[in-house]
Protein backbone atom coordinates (compact mmCIF):
# COMPACT_ATOMS: atom_id res chain seq x y z
CA UNK A 1 0.00 0.00 0.00
CA UNK A 2 1.61 3.16 -1.01
CA UNK A 3 1.38 5.88 1.57
CA UNK A 4 -0.79 8.71 1.25
CA UNK A 5 1.71 11.55 1.15
CA UNK A 6 3.23 10.22 -2.28
CA UNK A 7 -0.28 9.51 -3.80
CA UNK A 8 -1.20 12.88 -3.15
CA UNK A 9 2.26 14.24 -4.65
CA UNK A 10 2.51 11.73 -8.00
CA UNK A 11 1.99 13.14 -11.07
CA UNK A 12 -0.83 12.37 -13.34
CA UNK A 13 -1.84 11.45 -16.90
CA UNK A 14 -4.45 10.64 -18.97
CA UNK A 15 -3.82 7.68 -21.12
CA UNK A 16 -5.58 7.21 -24.62
CA UNK A 17 -8.54 5.59 -25.43
CA UNK A 18 -6.53 1.83 -25.66
CA UNK A 19 -4.63 2.56 -22.96
CA UNK A 20 -7.72 3.60 -20.75
CA UNK A 21 -9.31 0.10 -21.80
CA UNK A 22 -6.32 -1.99 -20.93
CA UNK A 23 -6.49 -0.44 -17.55
CA UNK A 24 -10.10 -1.01 -17.09
CA UNK A 25 -9.50 -4.58 -18.06
CA UNK A 26 -6.43 -4.65 -15.91
CA UNK A 27 -8.49 -3.36 -12.86
CA UNK A 28 -11.13 -6.10 -13.44
CA UNK A 29 -8.93 -9.06 -13.50
CA UNK A 30 -10.00 -9.58 -17.19
CA UNK A 31 -6.23 -9.76 -17.74
CA UNK A 32 -5.55 -12.05 -15.38
CA UNK A 33 -2.92 -13.04 -14.53
CA UNK A 34 -1.68 -9.58 -15.64
CA UNK A 35 -1.67 -6.89 -13.01
CA UNK A 36 -0.47 -4.26 -14.43
CA UNK A 37 1.42 -2.67 -17.92
CA UNK A 38 4.18 -4.51 -19.24
CA UNK A 39 7.94 -3.91 -18.82
CA UNK A 40 10.93 -4.74 -21.07
CA UNK A 41 11.66 -7.72 -20.00
CA UNK A 42 8.20 -8.93 -20.29
CA UNK A 43 7.92 -7.62 -23.95
CA UNK A 44 11.44 -9.44 -25.11
CA UNK A 45 9.91 -12.88 -23.76
CA UNK A 46 6.68 -12.03 -25.58
CA UNK A 47 8.00 -11.00 -28.97
CA UNK A 48 10.97 -14.61 -29.01
CA UNK A 49 8.69 -16.73 -27.08
CA UNK A 50 5.57 -15.93 -27.14
CA UNK A 51 5.28 -16.25 -23.23
CA UNK A 52 6.18 -13.00 -20.53
CA UNK A 53 9.55 -13.36 -18.69
CA UNK A 54 8.49 -15.79 -16.29
CA UNK A 55 7.11 -18.40 -19.14
CA UNK A 56 3.13 -17.50 -18.73
CA UNK A 57 1.17 -17.61 -21.51
CA UNK A 58 0.29 -14.45 -23.06
CA UNK A 59 -1.12 -13.69 -26.37
CA UNK A 60 -0.10 -9.97 -26.80
CA UNK A 61 1.62 -6.65 -25.72
CA UNK A 62 -0.04 -4.57 -22.99
CA UNK A 63 1.58 -1.48 -22.62
CA UNK A 64 1.58 2.26 -21.74
CA UNK A 65 3.46 5.54 -23.57
CA UNK A 66 3.59 8.64 -21.34
CA UNK A 67 5.15 11.93 -22.68
CA UNK A 68 9.64 12.02 -22.24
CA UNK A 69 9.07 15.04 -19.35
CA UNK A 70 6.94 12.83 -17.27
CA UNK A 71 9.46 9.76 -17.71
CA UNK A 72 12.14 11.90 -16.60
CA UNK A 73 10.39 13.12 -13.47
CA UNK A 74 10.11 9.62 -12.34
CA UNK A 75 13.69 8.41 -13.04
CA UNK A 76 14.91 11.27 -11.38
CA UNK A 77 12.34 9.86 -8.01
CA UNK A 78 13.21 8.52 -5.29
CA UNK A 79 11.96 4.45 -5.93
CA UNK A 80 9.47 4.84 -3.37
CA UNK A 81 7.76 7.66 -5.51
CA UNK A 82 7.81 6.34 -9.13
CA UNK A 83 3.97 6.67 -9.24
CA UNK A 84 1.02 7.97 -11.98
CA UNK A 85 -1.88 8.95 -11.14
CA UNK A 86 -4.07 7.39 -14.21
CA UNK A 87 -6.89 9.71 -14.63
CA UNK A 88 -9.71 9.51 -17.21
CA UNK A 89 -10.47 12.17 -19.45
CA UNK A 90 -12.15 14.23 -16.71
CA UNK A 91 -8.85 13.87 -14.75
CA UNK A 92 -10.50 11.86 -12.25
CA UNK A 93 -8.49 9.13 -10.53
CA UNK A 94 -8.85 5.46 -11.75
CA UNK A 95 -5.08 4.10 -10.84
CA UNK A 96 -2.12 4.57 -9.47
CA UNK A 97 0.47 3.08 -11.29
CA UNK A 98 3.70 1.77 -9.37
CA UNK A 99 6.25 2.62 -12.30
CA UNK A 100 9.17 -0.44 -12.20
CA UNK A 101 10.17 0.05 -15.26
CA UNK A 102 10.31 3.12 -18.10
CA UNK A 103 12.54 2.90 -21.48
CA UNK A 104 12.41 4.87 -24.80
CA UNK A 105 9.30 4.17 -26.83
CA UNK A 106 9.40 7.10 -29.78
CA UNK A 107 10.84 10.51 -30.39
CA UNK A 108 9.07 11.65 -27.14
CA UNK A 109 7.90 9.46 -25.54
CA UNK A 110 8.44 6.71 -23.00
CA UNK A 111 6.92 2.55 -22.58
CA UNK A 112 6.24 2.15 -18.58
CA UNK A 113 5.62 -0.96 -17.36
CA UNK A 114 4.53 -1.71 -13.22
CA UNK A 115 1.66 -2.46 -11.01
CA UNK A 116 -1.85 -0.83 -11.32
CA UNK A 117 -4.11 -0.16 -8.54
CA UNK A 118 -7.64 1.02 -8.60
CA UNK A 119 -8.49 4.43 -7.22
CA UNK A 120 -12.01 5.91 -6.32
CA UNK A 121 -14.82 4.58 -7.65
CA UNK A 122 -13.62 3.55 -11.28
CA UNK A 123 -15.16 6.35 -13.30
CA UNK A 124 -19.03 6.24 -13.94
CA UNK A 125 -19.96 4.96 -17.31
CA UNK A 126 -22.82 4.74 -19.46
CA UNK A 127 -24.98 1.31 -18.85
CA UNK A 128 -22.30 1.26 -15.40
CA UNK A 129 -24.62 -2.20 -14.42
CA UNK A 130 -23.60 -4.20 -17.37
CA UNK A 131 -19.89 -3.45 -16.01
CA UNK A 132 -19.15 -6.65 -14.72
CA UNK A 133 -16.15 -8.28 -13.25
CA UNK A 134 -15.06 -11.81 -14.43
CA UNK A 135 -15.59 -12.72 -10.81
CA UNK A 136 -19.00 -11.47 -10.63
CA UNK A 137 -20.25 -12.76 -13.51
CA UNK A 138 -18.65 -16.53 -13.59
CA UNK A 139 -20.38 -16.29 -9.81
CA UNK A 140 -23.97 -15.83 -12.12
CA UNK A 141 -23.15 -18.59 -14.58
CA UNK A 142 -24.89 -21.59 -14.81
CA UNK A 143 -22.35 -25.06 -14.41
CA UNK A 144 -21.73 -26.32 -17.91
CA UNK A 145 -21.07 -24.93 -21.60
CA UNK A 146 -20.44 -21.04 -21.97
CA UNK A 147 -21.20 -19.99 -25.33
CA UNK A 148 -19.87 -15.95 -25.70
CA UNK A 149 -20.94 -13.94 -28.23
CA UNK A 150 -18.84 -10.53 -28.78
CA UNK A 151 -22.02 -7.84 -30.57
CA UNK A 152 -19.83 -5.21 -31.87
CA UNK A 153 -22.69 -5.09 -34.26
CA UNK A 154 -26.48 -5.04 -34.01
CA UNK A 155 -27.81 -8.04 -34.00
CA UNK A 156 -30.29 -9.22 -37.16
CA UNK A 157 -32.40 -12.29 -37.63
CA UNK A 158 -30.04 -13.99 -39.79
CA UNK A 159 -27.26 -13.13 -36.32
CA UNK A 160 -30.42 -14.19 -33.78
CA UNK A 161 -30.87 -17.42 -35.93
CA UNK A 162 -27.32 -18.55 -35.95
CA UNK A 163 -27.02 -17.99 -31.94
CA UNK A 164 -29.84 -19.26 -31.24
CA UNK A 165 -28.55 -22.50 -32.77
CA UNK A 166 -25.35 -22.65 -31.39
CA UNK A 167 -26.37 -22.00 -27.81
CA UNK A 168 -29.37 -25.41 -28.42
CA UNK A 169 -26.84 -27.51 -30.17
CA UNK A 170 -24.55 -27.37 -27.71
CA UNK A 171 -26.87 -26.84 -24.87
CA UNK A 172 -24.99 -23.64 -23.37
CA UNK A 173 -25.73 -20.45 -21.83
CA UNK A 174 -25.01 -17.57 -23.91
CA UNK A 175 -22.59 -14.83 -22.89
CA UNK A 176 -23.16 -11.42 -24.75
CA UNK A 177 -20.10 -9.45 -24.48
CA UNK A 178 -20.84 -5.97 -26.21
CA UNK A 179 -17.46 -3.44 -26.82
CA UNK A 180 -18.48 -0.25 -24.82
CA UNK A 181 -15.29 2.09 -25.71
CA UNK A 182 -15.74 3.66 -29.04
CA UNK A 183 -17.89 3.37 -31.78
CA UNK A 184 -18.12 -0.31 -33.71
CA UNK A 185 -17.03 -1.27 -37.23
CA UNK A 186 -19.86 0.38 -38.58
CA UNK A 187 -19.64 3.87 -36.50
CA UNK A 188 -22.43 3.43 -34.22
CA UNK A 189 -22.63 4.97 -31.02
CA UNK A 190 -21.75 2.52 -28.16
CA UNK A 191 -25.41 3.15 -26.36
CA UNK A 192 -26.86 3.07 -29.77
CA UNK A 193 -25.18 -0.70 -29.74
CA UNK A 194 -26.52 -1.73 -26.08
CA UNK A 195 -29.87 -0.41 -26.46
CA UNK A 196 -29.84 -2.51 -30.09
CA UNK A 197 -28.41 -5.39 -28.43
CA UNK A 198 -30.90 -5.16 -25.64
CA UNK A 199 -34.24 -4.20 -28.08
CA UNK A 200 -33.48 -8.28 -29.97
CA UNK A 201 -33.35 -9.82 -26.47
CA UNK A 202 -36.54 -11.35 -26.62
CA UNK A 203 -35.27 -13.15 -29.73
CA UNK A 204 -32.33 -14.88 -28.03
CA UNK A 205 -32.13 -17.81 -25.45
CA UNK A 206 -31.19 -16.97 -21.81
CA UNK A 207 -28.27 -14.42 -21.53
CA UNK A 208 -25.90 -12.57 -20.03
CA UNK A 209 -24.94 -9.63 -21.08
CA UNK A 210 -21.97 -7.73 -20.20
CA UNK A 211 -20.15 -4.50 -21.82
CA UNK A 212 -16.42 -4.30 -21.96
CA UNK A 213 -13.52 -1.68 -23.09
CA UNK A 214 -12.68 -3.95 -26.14
CA UNK A 215 -11.49 -1.43 -28.43
CA UNK A 216 -10.46 -1.92 -32.20
CA UNK A 217 -6.18 -1.14 -32.67
CA UNK A 218 -5.92 -1.66 -36.39
CA UNK A 219 -4.04 -5.08 -35.66
CA UNK A 220 -6.89 -7.67 -36.60
CA UNK A 221 -4.90 -10.79 -35.12
CA UNK A 222 -3.52 -8.81 -31.81
CA UNK A 223 -7.52 -7.81 -30.76
CA UNK A 224 -8.89 -11.15 -31.66
CA UNK A 225 -5.94 -13.01 -29.17
CA UNK A 226 -7.02 -11.00 -26.30
CA UNK A 227 -10.48 -10.83 -27.20
CA UNK A 228 -10.53 -14.83 -26.64
CA UNK A 229 -8.40 -13.77 -23.54
CA UNK A 230 -10.95 -11.94 -21.84
CA UNK A 231 -13.94 -14.20 -22.95
CA UNK A 232 -12.27 -17.27 -21.61
CA UNK A 233 -12.12 -14.89 -18.47
CA UNK A 234 -15.53 -14.50 -18.35
CA UNK A 235 -16.09 -18.48 -18.05
CA UNK A 236 -16.46 -18.83 -22.03
CA UNK A 237 -15.86 -22.11 -23.44
CA UNK A 238 -17.13 -21.84 -27.15
CA UNK A 239 -17.06 -18.46 -29.00
CA UNK A 240 -18.94 -18.27 -31.72
CA UNK A 241 -17.75 -16.06 -34.79
CA UNK A 242 -20.10 -13.56 -36.21
CA UNK A 243 -17.46 -11.77 -38.72
CA UNK A 244 -14.43 -10.63 -38.15
CA UNK A 245 -10.89 -12.49 -37.04
CA UNK A 246 -11.18 -14.59 -33.69
CA UNK A 247 -8.20 -16.51 -32.39
CA UNK A 248 -8.93 -19.63 -29.95
CA UNK A 249 -6.69 -18.99 -27.05
CA UNK A 250 -7.95 -22.17 -25.73
CA UNK A 251 -11.45 -21.40 -26.72
CA UNK A 252 -14.09 -23.75 -29.10
CA UNK A 253 -14.17 -21.10 -32.18
CA UNK A 254 -17.49 -22.02 -34.06
CA UNK A 255 -17.89 -20.76 -37.15
CA UNK A 256 -21.33 -21.10 -38.61
CA UNK A 257 -22.96 -21.83 -42.05
CA UNK A 258 -24.68 -18.68 -44.02
CA UNK A 259 -28.22 -18.78 -43.41
CA UNK A 260 -30.68 -17.23 -46.43
CA UNK A 261 -34.56 -16.60 -45.52
CA UNK A 262 -36.77 -18.97 -46.70
CA UNK A 263 -39.61 -17.17 -48.62
CA UNK A 264 -41.74 -20.13 -48.46
CA UNK A 265 -42.69 -20.09 -45.04
CA UNK A 266 -40.09 -17.06 -43.46
CA UNK A 267 -38.07 -19.20 -41.67
CA UNK A 268 -34.30 -19.12 -41.72
CA UNK A 269 -32.27 -21.75 -42.80
CA UNK A 270 -28.99 -23.35 -44.19
CA UNK A 271 -28.42 -21.41 -47.09
CA UNK A 272 -27.93 -24.42 -49.29
CA UNK A 273 -30.96 -25.85 -47.99
CA UNK A 274 -33.52 -23.44 -49.49
CA UNK A 275 -34.00 -23.72 -53.53
CA UNK A 276 -32.12 -20.11 -55.27
CA UNK A 277 -35.60 -18.81 -55.86
CA UNK A 278 -37.08 -19.00 -52.82
CA UNK A 279 -34.40 -17.60 -50.47
CA UNK A 280 -32.88 -14.14 -50.00
CA UNK A 281 -29.72 -13.47 -48.45
CA UNK A 282 -28.57 -11.65 -45.14
CA UNK A 283 -27.89 -8.27 -45.88
CA UNK A 284 -24.89 -6.69 -45.79
CA UNK A 285 -23.93 -4.07 -43.29
CA UNK A 286 -23.27 -1.68 -46.00
CA UNK A 287 -26.87 -1.96 -47.28
CA UNK A 288 -28.18 -1.59 -43.82
CA UNK A 289 -26.47 1.40 -43.89
CA UNK A 290 -27.41 2.83 -47.37
CA UNK A 291 -31.15 2.57 -46.15
CA UNK A 292 -30.70 4.34 -43.19
CA UNK A 293 -28.83 6.88 -44.80
CA UNK A 294 -31.73 7.72 -47.12
CA UNK A 295 -34.01 7.44 -44.57
CA UNK A 296 -35.70 3.65 -46.05
CA UNK A 297 -37.46 1.63 -43.73
CA UNK A 298 -35.54 -1.58 -42.63
CA UNK A 299 -37.08 -5.06 -43.77
CA UNK A 300 -38.90 -6.72 -41.26
CA UNK A 301 -37.68 -10.26 -42.74
CA UNK A 302 -34.06 -9.03 -42.16
CA UNK A 303 -34.53 -7.00 -38.98
CA UNK A 304 -36.68 -7.24 -36.01
CA UNK A 305 -38.84 -4.04 -35.75
CA UNK A 306 -37.50 -3.21 -32.21
CA UNK A 307 -33.94 -3.28 -33.86
CA UNK A 308 -34.92 -1.43 -36.32
CA UNK A 309 -36.74 1.22 -34.46
CA UNK A 310 -32.97 1.95 -32.07
CA UNK A 311 -31.48 1.76 -35.23
CA UNK A 312 -33.23 4.79 -37.22
CA UNK A 313 -32.65 6.42 -33.98
CA UNK A 314 -29.47 6.37 -33.64
CA UNK A 315 -28.58 6.92 -37.09
CA UNK A 316 -31.83 8.68 -38.88
CA UNK A 317 -31.91 9.61 -42.88
CA UNK A 318 -28.50 11.93 -43.39
CA UNK A 319 -30.71 15.05 -44.26
CA UNK A 320 -31.46 15.34 -40.16
CA UNK A 321 -28.24 13.97 -39.02
CA UNK A 322 -25.57 16.12 -37.22
CA UNK A 323 -22.62 17.02 -40.31
CA UNK A 324 -18.91 18.42 -39.86
CA UNK A 325 -18.08 20.28 -43.15
CA UNK A 326 -14.10 20.61 -43.04
CA UNK A 327 -12.65 22.81 -45.57
CA UNK A 328 -8.90 22.53 -45.47
CA UNK A 329 -6.30 24.43 -48.26
CA UNK A 330 -3.70 27.07 -48.26
CA UNK A 331 -4.30 30.43 -47.12
CA UNK A 332 -5.70 32.40 -50.02
CA UNK A 333 -6.87 29.39 -51.53
CA UNK A 334 -10.92 30.42 -51.51
CA UNK A 335 -12.06 27.93 -48.48
CA UNK A 336 -12.93 30.69 -46.00
CA UNK A 337 -15.32 32.45 -48.80
CA UNK A 338 -16.48 29.19 -50.03
CA UNK A 339 -17.04 28.07 -46.68
CA UNK A 340 -19.31 31.70 -45.38
CA UNK A 341 -20.87 31.38 -48.67
CA UNK A 342 -22.22 27.03 -47.89
CA UNK A 343 -23.38 28.59 -44.36
CA UNK A 344 -25.01 31.57 -46.02
CA UNK A 345 -26.67 29.70 -48.53
CA UNK A 346 -27.98 26.45 -46.19
CA UNK A 347 -29.19 29.27 -43.64
CA UNK A 348 -31.27 30.69 -46.12
CA UNK A 349 -33.34 27.63 -47.17
CA UNK A 350 -33.86 27.09 -43.05
CA UNK A 351 -33.35 23.09 -43.71
CA UNK A 352 -30.43 23.15 -41.01
CA UNK A 353 -29.27 24.73 -38.10
CA UNK A 354 -25.50 25.85 -38.87
CA UNK A 355 -22.51 27.03 -37.03
CA UNK A 356 -19.49 28.55 -39.31
CA UNK A 357 -16.11 28.53 -37.64
CA UNK A 358 -14.12 30.95 -39.15
CA UNK A 359 -10.17 29.93 -39.19
CA UNK A 360 -9.13 33.97 -38.19
CA UNK A 361 -12.43 33.68 -35.67
CA UNK A 362 -11.38 30.86 -33.65
CA UNK A 363 -8.03 31.94 -33.59
CA UNK A 364 -8.82 35.12 -32.26
CA UNK A 365 -11.91 33.82 -29.76
CA UNK A 366 -11.18 29.82 -29.01
CA UNK A 367 -7.20 29.87 -29.61
CA UNK A 368 -6.31 32.94 -28.32
CA UNK A 369 -2.25 32.54 -27.18
CA UNK A 370 -1.46 30.18 -29.82
CA UNK A 371 1.23 30.75 -31.83
CA UNK A 372 2.00 29.00 -35.46
CA UNK A 373 4.66 25.96 -34.35
CA UNK A 374 3.22 22.49 -35.69
CA UNK A 375 2.29 21.59 -31.92
CA UNK A 376 -0.03 24.89 -31.80
CA UNK A 377 -1.56 24.17 -34.99
CA UNK A 378 -2.53 20.90 -33.85
CA UNK A 379 -4.10 22.17 -30.85
CA UNK A 380 -6.13 24.79 -33.01
CA UNK A 381 -7.41 21.94 -35.39
CA UNK A 382 -7.93 19.70 -33.08
CA UNK A 383 -9.68 22.45 -30.94
CA UNK A 384 -12.01 23.33 -33.56
CA UNK A 385 -12.89 19.49 -34.53
CA UNK A 386 -13.45 19.09 -30.70
CA UNK A 387 -16.75 21.84 -30.99
CA UNK A 388 -17.75 20.86 -34.58
CA UNK A 389 -17.94 17.49 -33.41
CA UNK A 390 -20.14 18.29 -30.15
CA UNK A 391 -22.54 20.58 -32.68
CA UNK A 392 -23.16 17.44 -35.20
CA UNK A 393 -23.64 15.77 -31.79
CA UNK A 394 -26.60 16.91 -31.09
CA UNK A 395 -27.69 17.25 -35.04
CA UNK A 396 -26.54 20.63 -36.53
CA UNK A 397 -23.94 21.11 -38.78
CA UNK A 398 -20.42 22.68 -38.13
CA UNK A 399 -18.62 24.51 -41.25
CA UNK A 400 -14.99 24.90 -39.97
CA UNK A 401 -11.94 26.22 -42.66
CA UNK A 402 -9.05 26.21 -41.06
CA UNK A 403 -5.66 25.72 -43.08
CA UNK A 404 -5.18 22.42 -41.29
CA UNK A 405 -2.09 21.54 -43.72
CA UNK A 406 -1.18 18.12 -41.33
CA UNK A 407 -3.00 14.54 -41.86
CA UNK A 408 -2.72 13.65 -38.62
CA UNK A 409 -5.05 16.33 -37.33
CA UNK A 410 -7.24 16.03 -39.74
CA UNK A 411 -7.76 12.25 -39.24
CA UNK A 412 -8.18 13.46 -35.27
CA UNK A 413 -11.17 16.06 -36.19
CA UNK A 414 -12.79 12.99 -38.64
CA UNK A 415 -12.33 10.43 -35.91
CA UNK A 416 -14.16 12.99 -33.56
CA UNK A 417 -16.95 13.32 -35.58
CA UNK A 418 -17.45 9.98 -36.10
CA UNK A 419 -17.51 8.86 -32.08
CA UNK A 420 -19.86 11.88 -31.75
CA UNK A 421 -21.90 10.14 -34.40
CA UNK A 422 -22.14 12.89 -36.96
CA UNK A 423 -21.09 12.80 -40.67
CA UNK A 424 -17.68 14.25 -42.21
CA UNK A 425 -16.90 15.39 -45.14
CA UNK A 426 -13.36 16.68 -45.96
CA UNK A 427 -13.17 19.50 -48.90
CA UNK A 428 -9.97 20.15 -49.92
CA UNK A 429 -9.77 23.29 -51.58
CA UNK A 430 -6.68 22.79 -54.14
CA UNK A 431 -6.02 25.77 -55.32
CA UNK A 432 -2.30 25.52 -56.35
CA UNK A 433 0.46 27.80 -54.68
CA UNK A 434 1.27 30.45 -57.19
CA UNK A 435 -2.57 31.29 -57.37
CA UNK A 436 -3.15 31.92 -53.71
CA UNK A 437 0.58 34.01 -53.89
CA UNK A 438 -1.02 36.00 -56.45
CA UNK A 439 -3.90 36.63 -54.34
CA UNK A 440 -2.64 37.55 -51.11
CA UNK A 441 -4.72 39.62 -49.76
CA UNK A 442 -3.43 39.85 -46.61
CA UNK A 443 0.35 40.20 -47.59
CA UNK A 444 1.53 36.89 -45.62
CA UNK A 445 3.12 35.16 -48.80
CA UNK A 446 5.48 38.69 -49.88
CA UNK A 447 6.33 38.60 -45.98
CA UNK A 448 7.44 35.01 -45.86
CA UNK A 449 9.21 35.00 -49.04
CA UNK A 450 11.45 38.18 -47.94
CA UNK A 451 12.25 36.06 -44.86
CA UNK A 452 10.15 38.33 -42.56
CA UNK A 453 7.43 35.88 -41.66
CA UNK A 454 8.19 32.34 -40.65
CA UNK A 455 6.07 29.15 -40.38
CA UNK A 456 4.06 30.27 -43.85
CA UNK A 457 2.53 26.76 -44.79
CA UNK A 458 3.47 26.03 -48.40
CA UNK A 459 6.63 28.55 -48.21
CA UNK A 460 8.60 26.91 -45.22
CA UNK A 461 6.27 24.59 -43.89
CA UNK A 462 4.65 22.09 -45.72
CA UNK A 463 0.98 21.31 -46.40
CA UNK A 464 0.47 17.37 -46.07
CA UNK A 465 -2.55 17.22 -48.85
CA UNK A 466 -5.10 15.43 -48.22
CA UNK A 467 -5.50 11.49 -49.84
CA UNK A 468 -9.21 11.24 -48.28
CA UNK A 469 -11.31 14.24 -49.04
CA UNK A 470 -14.53 13.82 -50.07
CA UNK A 471 -14.60 16.40 -52.59
CA UNK A 472 -11.52 18.18 -54.12
CA UNK A 473 -12.58 22.12 -55.74
CA UNK A 474 -9.83 24.67 -57.72
CA UNK A 475 -10.93 27.65 -57.25
CA UNK A 476 -8.12 29.27 -60.13
CA UNK A 477 -10.76 29.48 -62.91
CA UNK A 478 -14.11 29.04 -61.05
CA UNK A 479 -16.29 32.10 -59.56
CA UNK A 480 -17.18 31.78 -55.81
CA UNK A 481 -20.99 30.92 -56.71
CA UNK A 482 -19.53 28.04 -58.92
CA UNK A 483 -17.18 26.49 -55.94
CA UNK A 484 -20.63 27.05 -53.38
CA UNK A 485 -22.80 25.25 -56.37
CA UNK A 486 -20.32 22.33 -56.29
CA UNK A 487 -20.04 21.56 -52.61
CA UNK A 488 -23.69 22.24 -52.11
CA UNK A 489 -24.80 19.67 -55.13
CA UNK A 490 -22.31 17.12 -53.43
CA UNK A 491 -24.10 17.38 -50.14
CA UNK A 492 -27.55 17.15 -52.14
CA UNK A 493 -26.34 14.19 -54.32
CA UNK A 494 -25.33 12.12 -50.89
CA UNK A 495 -28.08 13.03 -48.98
CA UNK A 496 -26.85 15.56 -46.31
CA UNK A 497 -28.76 18.73 -47.35
CA UNK A 498 -32.27 18.34 -48.87
CA UNK A 499 -32.58 19.65 -52.58
CA UNK A 500 -34.21 22.54 -53.52
CA UNK A 501 -37.44 22.81 -55.04
CA UNK A 502 -37.54 24.61 -58.62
Amino acid sequence: MLPEDVLRDAPSYTPNPHELADLELLLSGAYAPLTGFLGRADLDALRRRGRLADGTQWPAAVTLAVPAELASELVLADPLRRTIILTDPEGAPVAALEVTDAWPSGERSYGVGGTVRAMGDGGRHTFQRLRRTPAEVRALLPPGRVLGVIADRPLHRPQLAQIAHAARTLAAHLLILIPVSGPGPDGLPTEALVRAIFAARDRLPPATIVALPLLNRGDELRDAMLRSKVAASYGVTHVLSTGGTLSGGGLRVLVPRELAYDNRDGQWRWRDDIPPRNRRLAMAPAEIDDLLDRGFPLPEWHTPPAVAKELVRARPPRRHRGLVVFFTGLSGSGKSTIARGLADSLRESGDRTVTLLDGDVVRRELSAGLGFSKADRDRNVRRIGWVAAEIGRHRGMAVACPIAPYEAARAAVRAMASEAGAGFVLVHVATPLEVCEQRDRKGLYARARAGQLRGMTGIDDPYETPADAELTVDTTTMTVSEAIGVVLADLVENGWVEPKLA
